[in-house]
Formats: structure tokens, C-alpha cells, sequence
């Protein structure tokens, strides 16, 4: 290798060096002799180097792209970096990627260039010019060749520039086309140009398919159509209407009864044929066919009138036929109803029953037959008598609450020793529910309860059992003396009491009261008058405080003193006796006397009688009164001044 081409091959692998900043080598070399220097022809001489046709007019300063050159700083200076601020470093890169894209395309180049005419100058004779220049065709193509080469190098130099650009200064750079080749408008117009086709005969293909299908709806049902409660979707009035004609050659009610029992009825039973109409026909239509895609979203149900000739009175019959129809089969239904248990009502549920409910049994029955239905459930239908309140009434556990509300009261009646309770448990036989759930509270139960309160504690002219003061056994019955309830007054207070859940403990409402609840209810306070002896005691708590001889009634029907336990009602001094009035008009009799007690309101009574010559033993046979008890003066008069109103008084034999 010459000298010269030395030197050249040397300074070229410098401004490589310089350009790539101290870096990257070519990935090829080119052979020794052929890059960086000039051709020479045969004779020795040196070839001139061949400008492509761009590159001839251009200034030595210019590139073959016609870019201003760089001059290229020294090897000491290239090595060291200069100081850059922070607005040129971005420009700073830039160069770099620049200048490196140069040197790698100018290698490239040069390399292949030199390759290929090496080896076409060996096979091809060489070409002067008119101007004296050597210039083969292999040359020339090389040069065309070059141009291209250039022309492709120059926009990825500028994509790596314009990617060295976004790294720097990334806002100025949010569009993805500035990056990757959107300066190329070639690939998108015929990007969005294939896009358009595909689009377009998508539509096409949509559209065809569309109006493909709405065509097929003129003559057949939508999706989702029900007639008469058969589907019947995508079928034409022909399907229907053979359907209709298979159904009716076949059909059979089927009848669900209760306790899973099941009993038919054969078309063939009742006459059954199919009259044909235009109903069907008109429920088609009546569809649109371009709107098939609703039927997606909503159930098309058509209800056509399919006429159908049955005997009626067929049915009818063959109804009444069945055994669930039988008597044997009928329960009457029972409703919910608020029952009293464990102290409180609660609703007791309803029992169903299986008595039909012919009229509804029949309307039904012609329902399924007319619409071609096959299977009848009597109680889903409600073909059975229904009970008028189940045990989610609202009525029932209203009533329930109503009838709880009173058995919250409790009234406890102290009849001393004993006591009488009224709570739940007895006051759940007065509240009542009708069939309508409407709550009575019977206050007739009420008094009725109060007369038996009366029945059982009233000592008024019941007879008593008990020791004499002589000691002896004795009985007494009447007189006006004892407990008495009030059982009017009681009644209602006692209904009251429920009515407002009261809870207490009392006693009744009384008309009159005793000493004390026990068998003997005077007491141990009270005057015992003792008819066979003619004697009288006035006892206070037990002992004997005073005592006398009497003089009872004349032992006759009308003049004989009554027996039975009194009390003293009335004390007078002076007072005057007056007999009953007679037919004349006239009493008859009437004394004055000057101590009197009374025991009735009838005139019998304790009082002085100076006008009896002795008292005591048989007297009252004989000088008996008109029933009074006649004492004495002094006794009359000590007596009056001992004894109270209210005093019991025991008149007995």
C-alpha cells in the first residue's frame, strides 16, 4: 500500500473516531486499498473521485445532503468536554447524536461503495468522461446506489435526533408520532384506508344479515312469544295451527288434586274440536319485523281467541264425576282464629279443608281447555273453598292483641279466709271472636260471675249452724242480717278493671256487711234470743253482759215473732206503736212506749211492756204480742242503753 493511501486510510479512521466521540468502531472494515482513497486506472494514475449528482454543486463546506459541515475540532479538544448550561445540554446531545449518525453512515457508505466497485471493475471496462474523468458504470450505479443510501440514513439520523430531543425536553414531545415515523404519511393512508374497507364491509355484512332476518320475522313469530301461554318462538301461523290440530286429536286434563291424587278428562269426553280463524294470523301481523332485536328484552305474549267447539254441559258432567267431587271427599275449611293457651291467645292456623268450590272448579276447567292446557291444579288455581283468614291475617293477630289486652288484668277478691282470683284464665271466657274477628267482651259473663261470687259469700237468710249460750247445738235460718255483694255495682266496676288491664287486690262492692267472713257471721258482739226458753243474752266479745226474761208473739201464723239473725236498725225513746190498718179504716192499736229497738222494718222490735203482769216460762201463749219481744221496764231500759244500731240480734227456737 502506497504512502498515500496510508495518510487517507488514517484520516479517515480520525474523523470516525472524532464523530463517534471517542467511541464506537464501524461493525466492518473495509479491505486494505479500497477505502479512503482515490481510484487509479491502469496506467498508474490516480482516478478522480466521482460526485453524485447532488453532490457536485455543493459547496466543499456541505454534505451530499446538503447540510452545512462541521468543522472537526482537534483530537485534544474533541476529548475534553466542554462546560455546558443547563439549557444547551439538551442541544449538547443532540449534536452527539448528530455527529455519531453521520460517521456511522459515511462508514457504511464508503464501505459498501468501495466493495461493490471493486468487484464490478473487475468485470467491466472503465469509461472516460468527456472531460477526462475516468468514471465507469459500475461507478455510476454505485453513485445512485449512494444517493439512496444517504436519503434513508437521513431520516434515521433524524428519528435519533428527534428521540434524543424527547429525553431532553419530554414536553415538547406528547405525541408518539413525532417519534416513530409519523413525517411518513404513506403508511397511515393506507392503514386507514384498509381500515375503511374492513369497516365498510363489516356494516355490509351487519346490514344484510339484519335485513336477512327481519325478512324471516314477516313470516314467523319473535323470539320469546308466547300464545295463549304456549311458546311458540320462530314459528310460523302453519306450526301454530298444527299444533293446535295434534293438540286437540290427543288432548287430556290432567287434574291436580290434594294428597297428590290425579284424575283426566279426554277431549274425545267432551267433544272437543278445533275451529280455524284468522287470530293467529293477526297476531303475527301485528309484530314489526324490523324490530326483532326488543324480543331479546321483553316477552312477547300474544292472547288470540282459538276457536274451539267443546260441549260444554260435557264438562259439566264429566266434573261431577270425579271423586274429588264426591261428599265423602268435602272438608269444610276452618280459618286461623286466636286460641287461649298457656295464659294468652295466639293464632291458631287455619286447616284448608278439600271442599270444592264447584263454581270456580268450573271456570277453570273451561279456561284450560279453551287455551289447550294440559294440567289443572286445583289448589294453585284456588279450585277449593278457601278458609276467610290464614294465620298471616292481619285480622287474626289484631283480634289477638285485642283478646290479650283484657287477660293482662287480674283482680284478686278478699273474702277473708278465702279469695276469689279473676285473671287471664277466666276472663278468656268472656272475650269472644267472631267469624269476622270482631272482639266481644261479654258482660253478661261478667255479672254472671258476680251472682255466683254472691251465691257462694251472701249469708243474708242462709242458714247458720251454732253453739247456743247454753251450750247447746242450734240452727237459724232468715232474717236480714249478713253479707250481701252488690253485684250491679260490681259488675261494672269489675269491667272496668279488665277493660283497663288492672292488676289489683280488693274486696267487692257490697249491699251490707257481717262481723266476719266465717260460719258464724255476727261475730262475738250480739243479743241471742232463745224463743223456747223466753230468755234473751246480750253478749260482748263472747261473755254474757246481760240477760232477761221475755215475752215473745202469740204462737199464731200471724202474730208469732219471726226467727233469723237481725240487727238492731233503729233506736227511739219515747216511741209510738202503731198496728196495721184495719178494713174500718182504723189502726189497730196504737201504744206508746219509751224504749224501742228495732229489728225490722216490719215492727218487730225490743220495747218496754208495763202492761205484761210477768215475762218469761208460758206467758207468751197466753198474753203473747204481736210478735214484738216485750221486756220490762228496767230490762227494756238497761238494754236500750248497752246496745248499738247494727247490734246482731239470733232469734231462735
Amino acid at each position: 500500500m502506497s504512502e498515500f493511501n496510508k495518510e487517507e486510510n488514517r484520516t479517515s479512521q480520525e474523523g470516525m473516531e472524532s464523530g463517534s466521540h471517542g467511541g464506537s468502531k464501524p461493525k466492518s472494515q473495509p479491505a486494505d486499498g479500497e477505502s479512503g482513497q482515490e481510484k487509479q486506472s491502469a496506467e498508474g494514475k490516480p482516478r478522480k473521485k466521482n460526485r453524485s449528482a447532488a453532490g457536485q454543486d455543493q459547496p466543499k463546506n456541505r454534505s451530499n445532503d446538503g447540510r452545512p459541515r462541521k468543522k472537526r475540532r482537534p483530537a485534544d479538544e474533541q476529548s475534553k468536554p466542554k462546560a455546558q448550561s443547563a439549557d444547551e445540554q439538551p442541544k449538547a446531545g443532540k449534536q452527539q447524536v448528530r455527529e455519531q449518525s453521520a460517521a456511522e453512515n459515511k462508514l457504511v457508505g464508503e464501505s459498501s461503495g468501495a466493495e461493490n466497485r471493486s468487484d464490478k471493475e473487475q468485470s467491466k471496462p472503465e469509461k472516460q468522461s468527456a472531460e477526462g474523468q475516468y468514471e465507469t458504470e459500475d461507478q455510476q450505479e454505485d453513485n445512485a446506489i449512494q444517493k439512496k443510501r444517504r436519503k434513508k440514513k437521513k431520516n434515521i439520523e433524524d428519528q435519533h435526533i428527534q428521540a434524543a430531543e424527547a429525553v431532553s425536553d419530554p414536553e415538547s414531545y406528547d405525541d408518539a408520532d413525532d417519534l416513530f415515523g409519523a413525517d411518513d404519511p404513506e403508511p397511515d393512508r393506507k392503514g386507514f384506508k384498509i381500515a375503511m374497507i374492513t369497516l365498510a364491509s363489516i356494516v355490509g355484512i351487519l346490514a344484510v344479515a339484519y335485513i336477512g332476518i327481519s325478512v324471516f320475522f314477516m313470516s314467523h313469530f319473535y323470539f320469546n312469544t308466547k300464545i295463549n301461554g304456549i311458546d311458540f318462538s320462530t314459528k310460523t301461523v302453519a306450526d301454530v295451527e298444527k299444533y293446535v290440530k295434534e293438540q286437540v286429536k290427543d288432548y287430556q286434563l290432567v287434574i291436580d288434586e290434594k294428597n297428590n291424587v290425579k284424575e283426566t278428562i279426554s277431549g274425545e269426553d267432551i267433544g272437543l274440536s278445533y275451529v280455524e280463524n284468522n287470530d293467529i294470523k293477526k297476531a303475527l301481523d301485528a309484530q314489526v319485523s324490523f324490530l326483532w332485536p326488543k324480543a331479546f328484552f321483553s316477552k312477547n305474549s300474544a292472547k288470540v281467541t282459538i276457536d274451539v267447539s267443546y260441549d260444554k254441559e260435557k264438562l259439566s258432567a264429566a266434573l261431577q264425576q270425579l271423586k274429588c267431587i264426591s261428599e265423602v271427599e268435602q272438608v269444610d275449611p276452618v280459618s286461623a282464629y286466636p286460641k287461649f293457651a298457656n295464659g294468652a291467645f295466639a293464632v291458631e292456623p287455619e286447616v284448608p279443608g278439600t271442599k270444592v268450590d264447584m263454581d270456580r272448579f268450573t271456570e277453570e276447567a273451561n279456561k284450560y281447555v279453551s287455551s289447550f292446557k294440559t294440567e289443572l291444579n286445583m289448589e294453585e288455581d284456588g279450585c277449593y273453598v278457601m278458609p276467610k283468614y290464614t294465620s298471616e291475617s292481619p285480622e287474626v293477630q289484631a283480634a289477638c292483641d285485642k283478646m290479650n289486652s283484657y287477660c293482662k288484668a287480674s283482680i284478686t277478691y278478699n273474702m277473708s279466709p278465702n279469695t276469689e282470683v279473676v285473671d287471664a284464665t277466666l276472663i278468656s271466657a268472656w272475650v269472644t271472636c267472631d267469624e269476622n274477628m270482631n272482639v266481644t267482651f261479654n258482660h253478661d259473663a261478667v255479672a254472671g260471675y258476680m251472682a255466683e261470687l254472691g251465691q257462694k259469700y251472701d249469708t243474708v237468710k242462709t242458714t247458720r249452724n251454732f253453739t247456743s249460750i247454753s251450750g247447746a247445738a242450734a240452727s237459724v235460718s232468715g232474717g236480714t242480717y249478713g253479707w250481701s255483694i252488690d253485684e250491679a255495682t260490681e259488675t261494672q266496676n269489675l269491667i272496668a278493671s279488665i277493660e283497663a288491664g288492672e292488676v289489683a287486690t280488693r274486696e267487692p262492692a257490697y249491699e251490707q256487711t257481717a262481723a266476719s267472713h266465717d260460719a258464724v257471721d255476727w261475730g262475738n258482739t250480739y243479743i241471742e234470743v232463745n224463743l223456747s226458753s223466753q230468755h234473751m243474752w246480750y253478749v260482748v266479745d263472747g261473755v254474757v253482759n246481760f240477760e232477761a226474761d221475755i215475752v215473745s208473739g202469740l204462737p199464731t201464723p200471724e202474730k208469732a215473732t219471726p226467727t233469723g239473725v237481725y240487727q238492731i236498725l233503729e233506736k227511739e225513746s219515747p216511741s209510738i206503736l202503731k198496728g196495721e190498718i184495719q178494713q174500718n179504716g182504723e189502726r189497730e192499736y196504737e201504744t206508746e212506749v219509751t224504749f224501742w229497738m228495732r229489728i225490722t222494718w216490719s215492727g218487730i222490735g225490743f220495747h218496754d211492756a208495763t202492761w205484761q203482769s210477768w215475762f218469761g216460762g208460758d206467758n207468751f201463749t197466753v198474753n203473747g204480742s204481736h210478735g214484738c219481744l216485750n221486756m220490762s221496764y228496767n230490762d227494756a231500759q238497761t238494754l236500750y242503753s248497752m246496745i248499738n244500731i247494727g247490734l246482731p240480734v239470733i232469734v231462735y227456737n
